[in-house]
């Protein structure tokens, strides 16, 4: 058993702790950062069993249930905050999710991976490809926060109607994109695919076990994001941190972990094409499904969910874009270029610490 599958057995533990944390009422600080680590595992889990479902449909569902899951966790802590009411925390978790996926995972992958191999390459058209759909999902933020900030007395109604229909285009764009990379031009991300099935056994895994252990792990996850969404307001408040800065850091971190790990993970092995994949097709997911997702949900739940964003979100979405995109449109990656990546993240975390432009919850 690897360190990494013990590391998650280990904190499984807290799923019961949080419990009692709640129950027994130990603090709103203890249960928060319990039902934190407790989601850590359950991630890595619904990652795992996502794969292995995978394995036994198909490269085609298997491709599909990836693309569905690969954020479930972040989706469904993302849920549930809306439901709370918590828009404003909303908005910066996926700002959090694409800037921490471009900029932390991207970083610590050519960082790690360049420190074992002098220089590593990937697919450049992949990389261009990805660089254009983020673009796309710049604009799409951007035009709804421009319309607000341009035009007097404009109605939170008509920003939430083009916030939809902004939505259903990028829903669209990123059915496409699944079309693209997994049917007409499968060829070009076929790499990393081969290199995972050539260290796959040729056994079957159990399709029974590993739904049911999708379904369980969805549960919890659902029961633990309420605890850590419930418990968020007065735990921020004691650690003396925003709405802000949680959102964007602490809420992608504990969403994400899982994902991370992965990215890095293969980087070291020399497989960049597929860490890109992974922490690149993650933003891309948060940007062009996740968002829009949310979107929809809350015109269904009533909360006023649109994609009009504060401007300083805004400017980190699109730095964070830009420096990626120039980073990766060679085909080529170094140690140098992770550590550039991991400055720029490093940056933009102290500035949204620093920014107290949400100071509640609500």
């Amino acid at each position: 058993m690897s360190v990494k599958n013990i590391v998650f057995l280990f904190l499984l533990l807290f799923i019961p702790i949080s419990l009692a944390a709640h129950f027994l009422e130990w603090g709103e600080l203890t249960v928060f950062i319990t039902a934190a680590l407790a989601i850590l595992p359950l991630a890595a889990w619904m990652g795992t069993a996502t794969e292995e479902i995978a394995v036994v449909v198909g490269p085609t569902l298997g491709g599909l249930l990836n693309a569905t899951f690969g954020n479930a966790t972040e989706l469904i802590i993302a849920l549930v905050a809306l439901k709370a009411g918590l828009v404003n925390v909303v908005k910066a978790s996926i700002t959090g999710s694409i800037i921490g996926n471009l900029l932390l995972v991207m970083g610590l992958s050519m960082l790690l991976g360049g420190l074992r191999y002098k220089e590593q390459t990937f697919q450049p058209i992949v990389a261009r490809v990805n660089a254009s759909a983020m673009n796309l999902a710049v604009i799409a933020i951007l035009l709804p926060t421009a319309m607000n900030y341009t035009s007097k007395g404009i109605g939170e109604q008509t920003l939430q109607y083009l916030s939809l229909a902004v939505a259903v285009v990028l829903i669209l764009v990123y059915a496409l994109t699944l079309l693209f990379s997994m049917k007409t031009h499968a060829y070009l991300y076929d790499v990393g695919v081969a290199e995972t099935e050539s260290e796959e056994t040729h056994s079957k895994p159990n399709m029974w076990l590993w739904s049911g252990v999708l379904l369980v792990c969805t549960l919890f996850v659902a029961l633990e994001s309420e605890l850590l969404v419930d418990s968020l307001e007065v735990a921020t408040s004691q650690l003396g941190l925003t709405a802000l800065f949680t959102g964007v850091i602490l809420v992608p971190i504990v969403g994400n972990a899982a994902e991370h790990a992965t990215a890095i993970t293969v980087a070291m092995k020399d497989k960049m094409d597929l860490s890109l994949s992974v922490a690149v097709g993650s933003s891309m997911q948060i940007a062009l499904f996740v968002a829009p997702v949310l979107v929809i949900a809350g015109w269904i739940f009533g909360q006023p969910m649109d994609l009009d964003f504060q401007p300083f979100e805004l400017v980190a979405v699109a730095v964070s874009v830009l420096i990626a995109n120039s980073i990766s449109s060679d085909g080529k990656s170094n140690w140098l270029e992770g550590t550039l990546l991991l400055a720029a993240y490093t940056v933009l975390g102290c500035a949204f610490y620093f920014h107290p432009i949400i100071d509640g919850l609500g």
